[in-house]
């Protein structure tokens, strides 16, 4: 390679780098939507440049890194929470961690370099195929990792009318759709682009008045309680019973709630050793009060199986226990090596089990609820699975391992497309932020501060009926993908058939 192909791959990777870092700004909490069109269209345009496999995994990968490094590089805050300064195993693990999921970026631009035209075919082909790689990172990588998918941003735009209609993926597909259709208006400058783009902008427009969803039953008076615990304080001994006092004292204050939440392991320790002592009499009062509360804690069976769950002390006690379990926090994928170089930077982690598939719903104040503990909020289709039973959802998170971080707004956002895609309010407990109350429209009710002490009431309304997308699901809409994509792919294949047998024939 001479000087100017260097320094001309090197400004062109560079370019990738950047529009994947202003990809990340469209997200929460900065929401520059218009960033993520310039940056999808910039990544296009680049690729569109290039016709060599080698090219295109460099192009890919960069736009990757600039998505994660910038988008998630808080992975960093987790390994360094209980450490002073900064250390070189966070920073190598960190660097190791977003260059893994750039890859999916740089599989991505591989294979559509390797079959596009320079034809309309084109377009279909590129967002078709960042569905199906949106589909395989969030569903089946390392227990899938659906952070930063495109649809999140646009929980605020005109195509958020379509959430409710196709979720997560169906979004993303119009989405890269809208932003290619722009791209292509830009440089070619024709009327067709312009009527597509107006024809998504008015259905889109139009679906978002639908209510596909209605009432049931009262209103209920909700109250969550923020601890702010810190995560450097949270489990050490000394201090758990002041923890188990505040949320205790909390809870006495607003017993004239149907519903008080607890977030995530607000409770630091072990089912069996606060049974008695702790629980039992909160259990009493709640039902002397006629509220339910829904505290959360780890839960060891005789087995010795340790559980993250949701416990509802009230009229209907029972335990909810976490299916979708955090890959490098509550389980150990690529051992051994994960676990030592987790234990080179002091990592503490629970080896948790996860719970049945087919656990019944929770029933809280008269309604059955679809519960998730953190990280489950991520992944529509667990959620949707039993939401046609179910009149709202509820939420236990800790963040407070990504204090300072961009990390806990992203979180909400995701929640946020949870409750639009199911129809359902939903409750989202926090440890140390961002708690909040949701609305069935994905609009946040009340929303506490983050990093502060906070309890927040509101009153809510349980939601009966099922979007289109509770009907059919991601599942569905993958394998639509799936087939579609194999048509195109297929086309192409007789087209460059025919071309070889006309060649080899004349």
């Amino acid at each position: 390679m001479n000087t100017s192909s260097f320094f001309k791959s090197l400004l062109d990777n560079s370019l990738a780098l950047l529009a994947g870092g202003l990809f990340t700004l469209a997200f929460a909490p900065f929401n520059y939507l218009i960033c993520l069109f310039i940056a999808i269209g910039l990544f296009k345009r680049e690729l569109d440049k290039i016709n060599s496999g080698k090219g295109a995994l460099l192009r890919g990968f960069f736009f990757g890194l600039g998505i994660f490094g910038s988008g998630t590089s808080w992975v960093y805050v987790s390994m360094t929470l209980n450490t002073e300064g900064i250390q070189f195993i966070p920073i190598v693990m960190t660097v190791i961690f977003c260059s893994f999921w750039a890859f999916n970026y740089a599989l991505f631009a591989y294979l559509y370099v390797k079959v596009k035209r320079n034809k309309w075919f084109d377009v279909v082909h590129f967002v078709l195929l960042w569905v199906l790689v949106e589909y395989i990172r969030g569903e089946w990588v390392l227990n899938g990792f659906p952070w930063l998918q495109v649809a999140y941003s646009q929980l605020d735009s005109f195509l958020a009318g379509y959430i409710p209609v196709l979720g997560v993926y169906g979004v993303g597909l119009i989405t890269v759709f809208f932003a290619c259709l722009c791209l292509e208006l830009v440089q070619k400058k024709q009327i067709r682009f312009f009527l597509f783009i107006s024809v998504l902008f008015f259905v889109g427009t139009y679906l978002k008045t639908i209510n596909w969803v209605h009432r049931v039953g009262e209103e209920l008076q909700v109250t969550l309680i923020q601890g702010n615990i810190s995560q450097e304080n949270k489990w050490q001994p000394e201090n758990r019973k002041r923890t188990l006092k505040l949320y205790a004292t909390e809870t006495a204050k607003h017993w004239d709630s149907d519903l008080i939440i607890w977030p995530e392991t607000a409770i630091p320790a072990y089912y069996k050793d606060v049974k008695t002592s702790y629980l039992a009499p909160l259990q009493q009062e709640a039902i002397k009060q006629g509220t339910d509360i829904i505290v959360s804690l780890p839960y060891k069976n005789k087995q010795g199986d340790l559980y993250n769950t949701a416990l509802v002390l009230g009229s209907l006690p029972a335990m909810y226990k976490k299916i979708h379990l955090l890959p490098f926090g509550e389980y150990l994928p690529w051992q051994p090596l994960s676990g030592y170089l987790l234990s080179l930077v002091e990592v503490r982690l629970g080896l948790f089990t996860a719970g049945e598939l087919t656990q019944p719903l929770l029933q809280i104040a008269g309604h059955p609820i679809v519960t998730s503990i953190c990280y489950e909020d991520a992944f529509g289709e667990q959620n949707r699975q039993q939401v046609n039973k179910a009149h709202f959802l509820v939420n236990l998170t800790n963040d407070g391992w990504f204090d300072g971080s961009i990390e806990p707004y992203q979180h909400l956002q995701i929640a946020r497309m949870r409750a639009l895609e199911s129809g359902r309010y939903l409750l989202r407990a926090t440890n140390t932020g961002v708690t909040a109350i949701i609305s069935e429209k994905g609009k946040v009710i009340k929303q506490a501060p983050i990093g502060k002490k906070t309890v927040i009431t509101a009153k809510i309304f349980p939601m009966t009926g099922l979007t289109p997308y509770a009907l059919v699901g991601d599942s569905q809409i993958f394998w639509v993908v799936i087939l579609l994509y194999l048509f195109f792919m297929g086309r192409t294949l007789l087209i460059k058939v025919r071309v070889w047998v006309l060649l080899n024939l004349s």
